[in-house]
């Protein structure tokens, strides 16, 4: 574990200006440049030996940006390493920014427009697939490998996500595994976040799962922070302030079900983004999915998936857990972490994410 320290008279001069604590109103929208600005977590409010505790609960490698500055870290926060279904939010960002730049009519649009092989499957169901539309894909309600209607049901699966992936970025970007980072991922998005550890959409290589993307825990802070910032970095819009709202504040409702069990044909080939398992429904939304983020909503049972987090919340979370990125706009806060001792989470109180945001907020002194 490392705390990042700022010179004494830096120090000095902060607290000169600001009373001890520097605020998010005084950091005038702060955004690391080649390399992250730097303070030491007093000058931004927060416990250094609290920070500790949280870290030493999380485990792995990890970094607390508070006001554009990363405060905290812990392990080596520019190592690159797979962040498994904490990726995804990604691919929704790249879906809307098809849609602002005309590549793609509308969420609405049908998907089998571009892809017209998945309209001749599911005869016996209606060819229920040819109604997938873009904004299914990005929330998980296509069924597709299932029985369901699009729309109908809330089904989190892999092979969704990897029909999802090559439909958007093979056809609709015209990019092919071994250029997307080239000219997609690096372009549009990672070099205008001036990532340093060069991220890649294909963590495992060509051949093993392409799509899935290896980033450092600092660098995909900076994705954090465009998001914190609604889509704007350093005075530019990089995806409209509208987009980059409804991505993080709109939650399915929990009048949709989460889907059964039924398996339906799917493409033949189709491959996965991770699990193999037919049927692969992993989980409930719980009030709380917005277009491929987590947000802290309510359930049906009326639990919130992070009680001890500010309502605010959105993150992103692989494996369950352990990898993760999240943001909390009200505390201007961004938070990332890989390899964590993070145990799988369902919504509520008893969940070592939950535990953790405590122990965050219990690290500042300013709130």
């Amino acid at each position: 574990m490392r705390i990042l320290q700022a010179t004494p008279a830096i120090i000095a001069a902060v607290l000169l200006m600001t009373g001890g604590s520097l605020r998010a109103a005084d950091s005038k929208q702060v955004f690391p440049g080649k390399q992250w600005a730097t303070r030491a977590p007093s000058e931004v409010g927060m416990d250094p030996k609290k920070l500790k505790t949280f870290s030493t609960f999380i485990g792995g490698r990890g970094c607390v940006v508070r006001h554009g500055y990363l405060v905290y870290s812990w392990g080596d926060v520019s190592q690159r390493a797979d962040v498994a279904s904490a990726c995804k939010p990604f691919f929704s960002h790249f879906l809307l920014k098809a849609i602002e730049d005309g590549k793609i009519k509308s969420v609405d649009q049908p998907v089998a427009e571009w892809a017209p092989r998945l309209g001749r499957i599911n005869r016996d169901l209606g060819y229920k697939d040819r109604k997938i539309r873009w904004r299914d894909l990005a929330n998980q309600t296509s069924c597709y490998q299932l029985v369901e209607p699009p729309g109908s049901a809330f089904d989190y699966n892999d092979w969704q996500m990897a029909f999802f992936w090559d439909t958007l970025f093979l056809k609709v970007y015209g990019a092919t595994y071994s250029n997307v980072d080239k000219t997609v991922f690096h372009p549009m998005l990672t070099d205008r976040l001036q990532c340093e550890d060069n991220p890649t959409m294909m963590a495992f290589g060509l051949h093993n799962r392409p799509g899935r993307v290896g980033i450092s825990v600092r660098d995909f802070a900076r994705f954090g922070l465009l998001y914190l910032h609604k889509g704007n970095w350093n005075g530019k819009q990089l995806i409209s302030r509208k987009y980059a709202v409804m991505a993080v504040t709109s939650p399915l409702p929990n009048s949709i079900p989460r889907a059964g069990h039924k398996v339906a044909e799917m493409i033949a080939g189709q491959r996965s983004l991770g699990s193999t398992n037919r049927p692969d429904n992993q989980t409930d939304h719980f009030g709380s999915y917005s277009w491929l983020w987590w947000i802290n909503g309510v359930d049906r049972h009326g639990t919130r998936m992070f009680p001890d987090g500010p309502h605010d919340l959105f993150g992103t979370f692989g494996h369950g857990g352990p990898r993760a990125m999240w943001v909390i706009p009200s505390l201007d806060i961004v938070v990332s972490y890989n390899d964590a001792r993070m145990k799988q989470w369902t919504s509520g109180r008893n969940n070592s994410t939950n535990t953790a945001i405590k122990l965050l907020i219990e690290a500042l002194v300013d709130h």
